[in-house]
């Protein structure tokens, strides 16, 4: 027998504790579309994720990939879904969960707008949007909209797209050995529009994250805007926004530093300054020894 190729297959790349992998799980249990597996990448030296693994009684088709020797998440993301079968890939981060219509909303979604990618949004339990200024219209992303519509971990690709551009750079995104550690899915997604793929942007799918800043030092805060910035920096250069875009998007943390100045929030001032060094950083491709 031919065995059954999953509609969705779920790569997840993990490295440490991975806390909240069981409320993952658990909202993966809960869904009503249940056509779908899971792969885990496991990142970690030791087998602290197998013994969690194997304690799990769950209802959901799950292989766990033990990859020490790589990292980064960009290359864990390739290595789970070249591994996974299913027709559609989506890439959860380990502290991520999802409403129960989750999954059978987005492969309406992705059928009605004959989708080759579908992007959501970041969303409380509420459904208010956090983390990101995604718009509340659905529309075809385009190179202008690829910075504000969606975030990585509710991006429902087609196993046509990633075998077409070759999946993930792995010298971008969290954990990749570059200074680049940020905006690894808007590369992706600016490699599947320039090569003709539909690309789309619903609000009516999202799913829910922690808001890490809230429990983040101010060190940890400074250092990811610094980090996230250059990794802008580095995908506007790389695909050739031009001067107009590099002003604007500089601009725009500058602007966000010089208010919070005025209002006096030594926060924000940090955090936008440091995201605008990153991003002059990422695109002149050369940051300080």
């Amino acid at each position: 027998m031919t065995p059954h190729v999953p509609a969705v297959s779920l790569v997840v790349s993990t490295l440490g504790d991975a806390a909240d992998l069981d409320r993952l799980f658990d909202s993966l249990d809960a869904q009503t579309f249940r056509d779908f597996d899971i792969t885990i990448v496991d990142q970690n030296a030791d087998d602290r994720l197998a013994v969690r693994l194997g304690a799990q009684r769950r209802s959901i088709p799950l292989a766990h990939l033990h990859t020490p020797a790589e990292r980064g998440l960009s290359r864990g993301r390739n290595t789970g879904w070249r591994a996974a079968k299913g027709t559609v890939l989506l890439f959860p981060d380990d502290n991520c969960w999802y409403p129960p219509d989750f999954l059978a909303n987005a492969v309406a979604v992705m059928a009605a707008r004959h989708a080759d990618v579908l992007t959501g949004r970041a969303a409380d339990e509420a459904g208010n949007t956090i983390l990101a200024a995604c718009g509340p219209v659905a529309t075809r992303i385009d190179r202008a909209s690829v910075w504000t519509a969606g975030i990585e971990w509710v991006t429902f690709v087609r196993r046509a797209v990633l075998e077409r551009v070759g999946g993930y750079d792995e010298a971008i995104g969290v954990g990749a050995p570059t200074p680049w550690q940020a905006c690894e899915g808007q590369d992706l997604l600016l490699r599947a529009i320039a090569a003709g793929f539909g690309v789309w942007y619903d609000p009516s799918v999202y799913g829910h994250d922690v808001l890490w800043a809230a429990r983040a030092t101010p060190a940890q805060v400074r250092r990811k805007a610094r980090a996230y910035g250059r990794g802008m920096g580095y995908v506007l250069a790389l695909h050739r926004f031009g001067p107009r875009q590099y002003a604007r998007w500089v601009g725009r943390s500058a602007a966000g530093a010089l208010v919070s100045a005025a209002r006096f929030d030594r926060a924000k001032l940090t955090y936008y300054w440091q995201t605008m060094l990153g991003r002059i950083e990422g695109i002149r491709g050369r940051v300080p020894r």
